[in-house]
C-alpha cells in the first residue's frame, strides 16, 4: 500500500457520522413510538441523543444506546414565556452536545426545537410532525386560526434550507402548505411497527362480536362515540361487546375523568384501565376501533391492530383513512357520528366472514404497504444521509 493510500484509508476511518439529537417533550411517548428509530441511527453509525422530560423511561431508551438528556418542559402549557424559557435551556443543551442535525417530533417539539436549533445555530433539522391534536381536529374559525399561525411559524423563522419534513400523512403537510411529493417532504407508515412482534392470533369464538378500543382515554379518541355506538348497535339488535383499554393522560386537557369511565362500564361496555399487554386485549378481540375526532398522525393504536389481523372501525380524518381503507381493511365512517359506527358495528356483527377477511387484508396492508419499522426507519436514515 502506498503511503498516499495509508492516509486516505485513515481519514476514512476518522470520519464520524452527523450526531443526531432528538427533541421530544414526554419520556414515555419516545419510548413507546421511536426506540427503533433511535436503535437504528445508532447501528448506522450516528451519534444519537434524545433530549426530553425523564420520568420512568431513561434505561428503555439508554438501551438503544442513546445518551439521554433531561429537559423539563411541560407538554401541556401554551405559555410562550415558559415555551423561550425550555427553548433557551434547549440551545444551551445543543451546543454543549456538539449536535449536527435537530430531529424534532410532535407539534411542541418542533416549536421548541426548532426555536432552539435556531438560536443555536444549527440548520440541519428534522420536524417530524405526529399530528396537530385539537389544533387539526377543530373546524371552528380558532382551530383555522390556529392552524394558520402554526403554518406561518414553522414555514417561516422555523425554516431553514436545510429543513426536512417528516409527516406520518399527507393531509398535514398539505396543511403546512407544503407538497406531500414535493423534495423536502418525506411521508412514511407513522412510527411503523414490527410485524413478527405482532404476529395474528385466531379470531375467537363469536358471538357476541368482541370490539377493543386500545388509546389513551381522550375524548379526542371519540371513545364516548364509542361507547354511544356500541348501545345503539345493541339496541339494534346486535350481540356485541366493547373493551376499553387505555388510561386518562394527566397531562392532556382532553382526558376523559375516570369517573365517567366507570360510569361507562356496564351492559356491554367494560372500562380495563390501563393495560400492559395490548397484544393480549387484541387477540380476544374481532375487531378494532378507534373512532377518533382528528389530529392524529397515523395512530399506533391502529398499526398495532392491523399488524394484529384485526378489522377496524374508524374515522375519516388524516392518518386513520391513510391506513384504512373503507371496504377493505375495516369500516371507516365520518367522525362524531355514532349512528353510523353503529351501523358498522351492525353490519360486522352480522358477516363473519367479512371480519375475517378485513383482518387478513390489514395485516397484509401493513407488511406490503411501508407501515413497518424497517420501511420507516430506512426513510429517516436517508433523510439523516442527504442532511449530512
Amino acid at each position: 500500500m502506498q503511503p498516499q493510500d495509508a492516509a486516505r484509508d485513515g481519514k476514512r476511518a476518522q470520519v464520524v457520522k452527523a450526531h443526531v439529537a432528538f427533541v421530544v417533550t414526554e419520556d414515555w411517548f419516545f419510548a413507546s413510538h421511536f426506540l427503533p428509530m433511535a436503535r437504528a441511527a445508532v447501528a448506522a453509525g450516528h451519534p444519537v441523543s434524545v433530549v426530553t422530560r425523564v420520568r420512568a423511561h431513561r434505561d428503555a431508551i439508554a438501551a438503544t444506546g442513546a445518551r439521554v438528556v433531561a429537559l423539563e418542559a411541560e407538554r401541556s402549557s401554551l405559555n410562550p414565556m415558559a415555551a423561550g424559557y425550555a427553548a433557551g435551556q434547549l440551545a444551551a443543551i445543543l451546543k454543549a452536545l456538539k449536535a449536527d442535525i435537530v430531529h424534532c417530533i410532535a407539534l411542541r417539539g418542533i416549536l421548541v426545537g426548532g426555536a432552539a436549533a435556531m438560536l443555536a445555530g444549527i440548520p440541519s433539522r428534522v420536524y417530524a410532525l405526529t399530528g396537530l391534536g385539537l389544533i387539526g381536529a377543530r373546524q371552528d374559525r380558532a382551530g383555522r386560526l390556529a392552524r394558520t399561525g402554526l403554518r406561518l411559524l414553522i414555514r417561516g423563522p422555523l425554516e431553514t434550507a436545510r429543513t426536512r419534513y417528516l409527516f406520518e400523512n399527507p393531509d398535514d403537510a398539505r396543511l403546512l402548505g407544503l407538497d406531500p411529493a414535493g423534495p423536502r417532504v418525506t411521508v412514511v407508515g407513522g412510527a411503523g411497527i414490527d410485524p413478527e412482534a405482532w404476529e395474528p392470533a385466531p379470531l375467537p369464538p363469536g358471538p357476541p362480536l368482541r370490539i377493543a378500543l386500545t388509546a389513551r382515554m381522550l375524548w379526542s379518541k371519540g371513545v364516548d362515540t364509542a361507547v354511544e355506538a356500541a348501545r345503539r348497535a345493541e339496541g339494534q339488535g346486535a350481540s356485541l361487546e366493547l373493551g376499553l383499554y387505555g388510561a386518562p393522560d394527566p397531562s392532556n386537557r382532553r382526558a376523559i375523568p375516570e369517573s365517567t369511565l366507570r360510569d361507562w362500564s356496564r351492559d356491554g361496555v367494560v372500562w380495563h384501565g390501563s393495560t400492559g399487554d395490548v397484544a393480549g386485549a387484541l387477540a380476544r378481540a374481532h375487531v378494532a376501533c378507534l373512532p377518533s375526532r382528528g389530529g392524529e398522525g397515523l395512530p399506533r393504536a391502529l398499526l398495532e391492530a392491523a399488524a394484529s389481523g384485526r378489522a377496524i372501525l374508524t374515522t375519516d380524518v388524516p392518518g386513520c383513512r391513510t391506513l384504512v381503507r373503507d371496504g377493505i381493511e375495516g369500516l371507516v365512517v365520518p367522525p362524531d357520528d355514532p349512528a353510523a359506527l353503529a351501523a358498522a358495528m351492525v353490519r360486522l356483527a352480522a358477516d363473519p366472514a367479512l371480519v375475517a377477511r378485513m383482518g387478513a387484508a390489514a395485516r397484509a396492508r401493513i407488511v406490503e404497504g411501508g407501515f413497518t419499522e424497517a420501511a420507516v426507519t430506512d426513510e429517516v436514515l436517508r433523510l439523516y444521509a442527504e442532511l449530512a
